[in-house]
C-alpha cells in the first residue's frame, strides 16, 4: 500500500512541477501583466513554485517510499511531512471543487485518504499482523506450552514486573 501512495506522490510532484513551468512559459510568451505585474517576474515566479511544490511531493513521496522498504511507520520529519501533505491536499480539494470541478476534487481527496490510510495502518506492526519485535509463533514451543519450559498457565518465568523473583534456595 505504501508503495501506492509513493508513486501516486511522485507522479503528481512530476505533474504539479510541469504543469507549473508550462504556465511559465505560457505567461512568458503571452508577454502580458495581471495588475500591473512584470512578466517575466510571473513567468519565473511560477517556475520555481512548480519546482519547490514538486520537489515538496517527491519528498513525501520519498518517505512513503522508505515506508514500504522498511515496513515501518514514518517518525520525526517524516511523519510530519506526510501529514502535512495531508492537510495540503485537504485544502486542494476544497479549492478544487470550487475552480475546478468533482473531478480534480476527487483526485485529491483521494490521495488524502491513501496518505492517511499510510499514516494509520503502518502502527509498529509487521507485514504479518504481529508486533515486530514478537516471536513468530508468539514465544511458544510446537506444544503451544512457554518456550522457557515453564506450564502454560504459569506466569512468566522473570515474575511479574511488579513483584521480584522469588529468591534461590540452597538445599
Amino acid at each position: 500500500m505504501a508503495w501506492v501512495v509513493a508513486v501516486v506522490l511522485f507522479v503528481e510532484a512530476f505533474g504539479i512541477a510541469a504543469l507549473n513551468w508550462f504556465l511559465g512559459v505560457v505567461v512568458d510568451r503571452q508577454d502580458m501583466s495581471l495588475a500591473g505585474l512584470d512578466p517575466d517576474v510571473m513567468s519565473v515566479s511560477s517556475k520555481i513554485g512548480g519546482l519547490v511544490f514538486g520537489g515538496y511531493f517527491a519528498l513525501c513521496g520519498l518517505v512513503a517510499l522508505l515506508v514500504a522498504l522498511r515496513d515501518r511507520a514514518p517518525a520525526g520529519l517524516g511523519r510530519i511531512l506526510l501529514i502535512s501533505a495531508a492537510v495540503v491536499h485537504g485544502l486542494l480539494g476544497a479549492f478544487a471543487w470550487g475552480l475546478v470541478g468533482w473531478t480534480a476534487f476527487a483526485f485529491m481527496i483521494v490521495v488524502l485518504g491513501l496518505i492517511v490510510l499510510l499514516l494509520m495502518t503502518y502502527d509498529g506492526q509487521s507485514a504479518l499482523g504481529r508486533p515486530a519485535d514478537a516471536a513468530p509463533d508468539g514465544g511458544k514451543d510446537g506444544d503451544g506450552s512457554p518456550a522457557d519450559g515453564s506450564p502454560a498457565g504459569s506466569p512468566p518465568a522473570g515474575g511479574s514486573p511488579v513483584t521480584p523473583p522469588p529468591a534461590p534456595t540452597t538445599p
